[in-house]
């Protein structure tokens, strides 16, 4: 089966409104409740481009992920993966497209199977997706050891015998073993030393680069998003609060929330519009009980009886869209 591809000005992804719910037992003959994990975020991801979705840990970002790679069904919304809609994809044309989206995962050392060899865990995708012969199996999954920086050596060996870095790289080249056009990688270096993390994080710009693939790149680290994305989505409570281009977001930031996160990362603590620091107060809301207006109104500075009482709308001000009614007071400031 050929396997669907993006064309031209194609996005290699494209999400419209997706949303996901899941309902929540309240116990015996009582009502269920509904946790709205993602509240309908939208974004275009081209070849060649990542795609960085950030916020606090409960936001959503890792749902977020697992729809996109087809894990779990968007609750409502659209998605479309190389032109072709996967949602309302059958069962054939959902097992081709997610060839077309791999993982990679946020912890090296438990993502690896380790009772299999190094060549086993790289050619298991092939031998479930495809019809290639075992020679041609191996002999790929040796190119791809060399394409992520590793020796024919290590074919051999069990995930045990390699440190977290290699691990990581391994993973990554079991990702691309089926060629796919979009790697979802969910916090990929947070679990690596740091000296470990910026190689990873340049390996994966040179297989993006010679590969043309698109990432879709969950982080809460801002420093990490700072050098390998090139657009960012923020996300809170599971809606879309600010998102446009990196160069944008870091240099100047509309929303509070925005803000804050950039004030919180060592070395960004003078972004921002207007140089102060702006420092969350208070806990996230729970998601069984957002707030009625602009979900971060309970911690924002800036909130106003309008923001307390309305959800603002995704507009668009100095090249990014941000929901905020204060947005373009905010941004004379």
């Amino acid at each position: 089966m050929n396997q669907p591809q993006a064309q031209g000005n194609q996005p290699v992804v494209q999400a419209d409104a997706l949303h996901r719910i899941y309902p929540i037992s309240r116990g015996f003959l009582r009502a269920s409740d509904r946790l709205q994990a993602v509240g309908g975020v939208s974004f275009s991801l081209q070849a060649g481009r990542t795609l960085a979705i950030v916020g606090e840990s409960g936001c959503g970002k890792s749902t977020l992920a697992r729809m996109v790679s087809l894990i779990e069904p968007p609750t409502s919304g659209t998605l479309h993966i190389g032109g072709v809609d996967a949602v309302a994809a059958s069962g054939a044309e959902r097992h081709s497209l997610r060839q077309q989206v791999q993982l990679v995962f946020q912890n090296p050392y438990g993502s690896l199977n380790p009772r299999k060899r190094i060549g086993q865990i790289l050619q298991a995708p092939l031998e479930i997706n495809t019809t290639m012969t075992a020679p041609e199996r191996a002999e790929r999954a040796l190119s791809m050891l060399a394409l992520v920086g590793l020796r024919e050596e290590h074919y051999e060996r069990y995930p045990h015998m390699f440190s977290g870095g290699q691990r990581q790289r391994i993973a990554i080249a079991r990702a691309l073993m089926l060629k796919p056009a979009l790697v979802v990688a969910d916090e990929p270096v947070s679990a690596l030393d740091v000296s470990i993390q910026a190689q990873i994080l340049n390996l994966l710009s040179d297989l993006q680069r010679d590969l043309g693939l698109a990432y879709l790149f969950i982080s809460h680290d801002l420093g990490v998003v700072r050098y390998i994305a090139h657009e960012v989505l923020v996300m809170y409570l599971g809606h879309t609060v600010e998102q446009g281009e990196k160069t944008a977001i870091f240099e100047r930031p509309l929303h509070p929330y925005t803000q804050a996160l950039l004030a919180s990362t060592p070395g960004l603590a003078h972004s921002g519009s207007t140089g102060k620091r702006v420092l969350l107060k208070g806990e996230l809301p729970s998601p069984l009980n957002p707030p009625v207006g602009c979900v971060f109104s309970t911690r924002c500075p800036h909130a106003t009886a309008q923001c307390q009482g309305e959800r603002p709308p995704l507009q668009t001000l100095l090249g990014r869209n941000i929901a905020c009614f204060e947005a373009e007071r905010l941004s004379q400031a």
